[in-house]
């Protein structure tokens, strides 16, 4: 019997194992509440203390100073106690712990020990959250979910586009009606262009004009012409198409006034105006000058025109989503203004710490100092934004050139007429001529 069940036990151990390798690859989820978080519960316990300790989150009841006789004493404190904590509680990605703070401590201690913590508890990330006074949130990640992110799902609705998953696992949206206007920064090959695919084949399908401009000569944008209400592939057409837009604007405005409303949403169906989506790629172009007048000209009035479009446009229906490699302070001080105005900001892989610093910096140093340590492999990962303030690690999902290509086309007979757009282009062509 001893050779037939050694043999059992093999064969039952062989067997949990290749069901252990399947459920791992196909129920991650499965696979961490069965294993990974019992394990991971079982160092966040046995390890709090001396994490705590070696970390300067335990504080001591006893004085730092006492008086011995007629001698005043100082030195460290004995017999620190570490902060109580909560039994770890199994999330779907990981596990969270609540800390209650001692007295005197800030949440900011806790940010400074999140690497000790990672290591400690041998998990992927510790994100650090205030919940409410005196009690800190400990979110541990046991592997990087943005690795191989599910397909997320959103309710559709008007003007929102569905981008990717977030690294917590829910869906990652852009609302532009929640937050009008967008700054989007990458690096070549950093996932830049696919999200701005995506999001044109999310807003194709809905009663929206796009208006396209990139500025190094429609290669990117043009692929989606078909769509498109307008396109401008020169700084010069630039102008045109903003002026356009920024008239179209004045026109909505008054009829607002006249209606005694104070936005778009607010007018009768039948009296309310197409909303407008503006798409520029390559921020750069729009504001680089040559140091000709003409050039500088040219400069001037996109950054005037592009940030009164910021200021004005979100109750009128008019929204920009702005994109480029980079994004600085040198471009002039149009870019800082018109960065104001951009309250989503989505940040790649970028190449240099001072767009990164542009585009999140004003929000989080946080989210600036995880954005720079997005790598080459990791396409499609960012660092944005939320409608509440926040900030998570995100990856869009992957949609290829030839099925966005297909997407606009498809619906290209929703393509709305922009008069005032088209008349300014014919225009510029007559003069050019």
């Amino acid at each position: 019997m001893g050779p037939i069940l050694l043999a059992l036990v093999l064969a039952v151990l062989a067997w949990l194992l290749v069901v252990g390798d399947l459920v791992r690859r196909h129920r991650p989820a499965w696979h961490w509440y069965l294993t990974g978080y019992p394990a991971a519960a079982w160092r966040v316990v046995f390890t709090w203390r001396r994490v705590a300790l070696l970390n300067d989150l335990a504080v001591s009841r006893l004085p730092a100073r006492t008086l011995v006789g007629h001698l005043l004493v100082k030195g460290d404190p004995v017999r620190p106690v570490a902060p109580r904590i909560s039994f770890p509680r199994a999330t779907r990605l990981g596990l969270s712990v609540v800390v209650r703070l001692h007295a005197g401590q800030t949440p900011a201690t806790y940010m400074q020990a999140a690497d000790a913590l990672v290591h400690a508890w041998k998990v992927h990330a510790v994100r650090v959250t205030s919940p409410e006074r005196g009690l800190v949130l400990l979110t541990a990640t046991a592997t990087d979910p943005l690795l191989r992110p599910g397909l997320a799902s959103a309710p559709a609705e008007l003007l929102s586009a569905l981008i990717g998953a977030l690294e917590t696992g829910g869906a990652w949206v852009m609302n532009l009606r929640l937050v009008p206007h967008w700054l989007i920064a990458g690096a070549t090959r950093s996932g830049k262009s696919t999200l701005l695919a995506r999001v044109i084949t999310q807003l194709a399908p809905q009663p929206v004009a796009m208006v396209g401009i990139d500025c190094k000569g429609g290669m990117e944008l043009g692929l989606f012409a078909a769509r498109l209400s307008a396109l401008a592939t020169s700084r010069r057409e630039a102008v045109a198409v903003l002026t356009a837009l920024v008239v179209d604007m004045q026109d909505r405005m008054s009829a607002c006034r006249t209606a005694g409303v104070r936005s778009i949403w607010e007018l009768p169906d039948k009296l309310r105006p197409v909303p407008v989506v503006v798409l520029v790629d390559e921020i750069a172009e729009l504001f680089l000058s040559d140091g000709t007048r003409q050039s500088k000209a040219e400069a001037e009035q996109c950054s005037t025109l592009l940030l009164r479009l910021a200021q004005l446009g979100a109750a009128l229906g008019l929204h920009l989503v702005v994109a480029g490699q980079r994004v600085g302070s040198d471009l002039g001080p149009g870019v800082t203004a018109l960065r104001a105005q951009l309250g989503g900001r989505i940040c790649h892989r970028v190449n240099d710490p001072g767009t990164a610093e542009m585009t999140l910096g004003d929000l989080n140093k946080d989210a600036v100092a995880v954005a720079q340590a997005i790598t080459a492999q990791e396409r499609g990962v960012a660092v944005c934004t939320g409608p509440d303030g926040g900030w998570s690690r995100a990856r869009s999902h992957l949609t290829p050139t030839d099925e966005a290509v297909a997407t606009a086309r498809k619906h290209s007979g929703m393509t709305p007429d922009l008069p005032a757009i088209e008349r300014a282009l014919v225009a510029l062509d007559g003069d050019g001529k």
